[in-house]
């Protein structure tokens, strides 16, 4: 049978059908679009995380408490929870690690910041000079946080966009203005440039106090959330990594680097952890979508199956004059490879569909990958040969006598 004869006669058998050939193909649709959409969702969500850590900076290392072990092997304190790091070991870093280009020590927390009857719960960030050189942190208006400041505890803030937003308004000057920190009065003296970015740790919604003030006035004691590191290039981060956490151990006392209360991670380690949490959900989300793939098979493998009951006396009349088992298997087969494959093509606009929905309600920008839409097509064509083999196989072994006897 010529290749336009079979096409010719697998569409007028899909179409004799319509309503049961669409409900079939529905299936397809639905399996293929929701892991195309899952899947450009993971995408885009990696990409933005990526974005999101390099923005707060470049050839960044990032000291952190960690978690603190004890020796009656009981539980760990939480990451972060422990305060174990100081000013001190920011000064010492700054003066024995020569390869650190700028040092930043900072003591982050929540607090509800008033303004003009207006109020929001931002981050508040307490640090120094050198945070704007390694986070990266430009001025839109006023300036940022200076020693002298610093070093006599003024009660100073700097907004960044979201948060002079919330609180003033995006056309309002708010320099010179105060606003109340857990009920402490501070005078606004600058406005960060936006830097983009979302989520709970969203670079333009923190307010930037001296670190000395945020020690005294707010958290009431003298240790440090974490230290921020420039390393002079991307080259030299592993040894500024290594020697920050010998000179760390040294400091704190500790003789085994698995006791170390506290952690040094590398911009580096902080995307490939990022992306490697992304990957997993993921795939796991794309496994799930893709059952409805299986579901929409056996639906598929129904529908042929229920076709060849119905057409038992047209393939025995084909079989009686010289059709051959491989052209009937070939006829079956290619019509669930056709649902399949419109199935597949309707889905990819389906999931970019449900792409676009989701960026509108997340705010995720959804990323469409060729190796995506490519991998619908095989599945949509692997869907058809697994599922559609069996029936088209009982199609071409039917017996003609008994196929021209059924009623």
């Amino acid at each position: 049978m010529k290749t336009s004869d079979l096409l010719e006669e697998s569409y007028s058998a899909l179409t004799a059908n319509k309503a049961r050939s669409g409900l079939t193909i529905l299936g397809i649709v639905i399996g293929i679009g929701s892991v195309i959409a899952l899947v450009s969702i993971g995408a885009g969500a990696q990409q933005s995380i990526e974005t999101n850590i390099q923005s707060i900076g470049s050839n960044l290392i990032l000291v952190s408490p960690g978690s603190q072990r004890s020796f009656g092997g009981g539980p760990n304190a939480g990451q972060g929870s422990a305060q174990t790091l100081t000013q001190e070991d920011a000064d010492a870093i700054q003066k024995e690690i020569t390869m650190a280009k700028a040092v930043a020590p900072e003591l982050s927390r929540r607090y509800q910041v008033a303004a003009k009857g207006e109020n929001t719960n931002t981050q508040i960030v307490g640090t120094t000079k050198n945070y704007a050189e390694v986070r990266k942190v430009t001025m839109d208006t006023g300036s940022f946080i200076t020693d002298s400041q610093v070093k006599s505890y003024m009660k100073v803030a700097v907004l960044g966009p979201s948060a002079r937003d919330d609180l003033f308004g995006s056309s309002t000057n708010a320099i010179g203005e105060t606003i109340r920190i857990n009920k402490i009065n501070f005078k606004v003296i600058g406005i960060a440039r936006a830097k983009g970015g979302s989520g709970f740790t969203n670079q333009d919604d923190m307010i930037f106090v001296p670190i000395s003030a945020a020690q005294q006035f707010l958290a009431g004691a003298g240790y440090v959330s974490s230290i921020s590191i420039e390393a002079e290039s991307a080259q030299s981060m592993n040894a500024i990594q290594a020697q920050i956490s010998n000179l760390l151990l040294e400091r704190h006392h500790i003789a085994n680097p698995q006791l170390a209360d506290f952690r040094v991670l590398n911009q580096s380690d902080i995307v490939s952890a990022a992306s490697s949490v992304t990957d997993i959900f993921t795939m796991l989300l794309a496994s799930i979508a893709g059952i409805s793939l299986i579901v929409g098979g056996i639906g598929i493998m129904n529908m042929m199956l229920t076709t060849v009951t119905e057409r038992t006396r047209e393939i025995g009349l084909r079989k009686a004059i010289g059709a051959t088992n491989s052209s009937i298997n070939s006829q079956f087969l290619t019509e669930a490879i056709l649902l399949t494959f419109i199935g597949g093509l309707v889905g990819i606009v389906f999931g970019w569909l449900l792409s676009l929905v989701a960026t509108n309600f997340t705010g995720i920008s959804g990323k469409i990958s060729v190796s995506s839409v490519l991998l619908a097509f095989g599945v949509s064509a692997a869907i058809g040969l697994i599922f559609g083999y069996y029936p088209a196989r009982r199609a071409a072994r039917l017996n003609p006598i008994d196929a021209l006897r059924f009623e």
